[in-house]
């Protein structure tokens, strides 16, 4: 089987700080055979002086105004040629050099999707400790029933699987790509590797009651309207009792993972 070519997408609007660790954390990777594209929302702060500083190694990128986070996210799809989709936005970052090359030789003919772990960063790129949610040992699209199984940062899914965002959502596009590529997929592969450095910024009250709002219609529509009632108030449950026995919403740093 030929080596897979991996297409890695950044979405940036004015984020002068965090943009160039998400692009160095690319450009870095030990394996070469990585078409990488960037889809700037016209930024005005400087943003695009640091994506010029490396446009010579960059395989596509672009500035212009777009209509949200999964507008633009569809133009980095359908620019997009190599075989895997794998969506890194500004503040995110691969969480080594050697992680491409670790994991693509997991991928064979009829893997449609490869997954690994999050951890989580700060402002200023210090590790806060392990994504709340492991990573199921056999990921399927039912896993999501229970919630946002993996980051969407450590999935990557088949170009010819991957479908295009669904632009009627703000906030939880992602949630439903990742479900419905699942739920497509031929073979889905557990990478057994941290792949994604997530920044943890923290979204504002009303942006995550928009989330979780939106989110529910998705579940309903895939799990019915009782069943994602019941899992709610369990998931309600579990979150609280997992903020009284641990400091922040992370698990401690797996370095095992590495």
């Amino acid at each position: 089987m030929a080596i897979p070519k991996i297409s890695i997408i950044t979405i940036v609007f004015n984020d002068v700080k965090h943009i160039e660790g998400t692009i160095l954390s690319v450009l870095e990777q030990t394996n070469d055979n990585i078409e990488y594209i960037i889809i700037d929302g016209s930024s005005s702060d400087g943003t695009l002086d640091v994506i010029k500083k490396y446009a010579d190694k960059l395989s596509y990128w672009i500035s212009e105004k777009d209509d949200g986070i999964y507008d633009a996210m569809n133009k980095g799809l359908r620019a997009a040629t190599g075989d895997f989709i794998w969506f890194l936005n500004s503040g995110d970052q691969i969480h080594e050099k050697t992680a491409v090359d670790k994991f693509i030789q997991k991928i064979d003919e009829e893997t449609d999707v490869i997954y690994g772990e999050t951890v989580l960063i700060d402002e200023d790129g210090n590790i806060l400790g392990m994504r709340r949610k492991k990573a199921p040992e056999n990921l399927t699209w039912k896993s999501f029933f229970t919630g946002m199984m993996v980051c969407h940062q450590s999935v990557l899914v088949r170009r010819s699987v991957a479908p295009e965002y669904n632009e009627k959502y703000r906030f939880s596009a992602d949630f439903e790509w990742v479900l419905v590529s699942l739920k497509k997929a031929r073979k889905v592969v557990n990478s057994h590797q941290i792949l994604s450095r997530y920044l943890e910024e923290g979204a504002t009250t009303q942006n995550h009651k928009a989330s979780l709002k939106e989110r529910f219609e998705i579940m309903k529509r895939y799990f019915g309207f009782i069943p994602t009632v019941l899992i709610h108030v369990w998931l309600a449950f579990t979150s609280f009792f997992f903020s009284l026995q641990n400091k922040g919403d992370y698990r401690p740093f797996d370095s095992s993972k590495d």
